[in-house]
């Protein structure tokens, strides 16, 4: 059977993406966006760590660091869409 626990980072990346999309709509100020990502990030990541047993981290640290970058990949790419939209 085919190993699917890579699939676990683009669903961090996506949910960051969402988490940070709500913050922004409260009266929050945007500048925290990065680090409430990566925070969000590893979290996920040690749910996923804990859930899924195929999940690419077999010890916490790794799951922290998978999540928190993914976290902040949903920042970037965030920014990239802001960036593309600014002509």
């Amino acid at each position: 059977m085919e190993s699917l626990g890579f699939t676990a980072i683009p669903a961090i990346m996506v949910i960051c993406y969402l988490i940070a999309q709500t913050v922004k709509a409260t009266a929050l100020d945007n500048k925290w966006l990065p680090i409430i990502c990566g925070i969000s990030g590893a979290v996920l990541g040690i749910a996923a760590m804990r859930i899924m047993p195929e999940y690419g981290a077999n010890d916490p640290l790794t799951a922290i660091a998978i999540g928190i970058v993914s976290g902040l990949a949903a920042t970037g790419v965030n920014q990239i869409v802001k960036q593309l939209g600014q002509k």
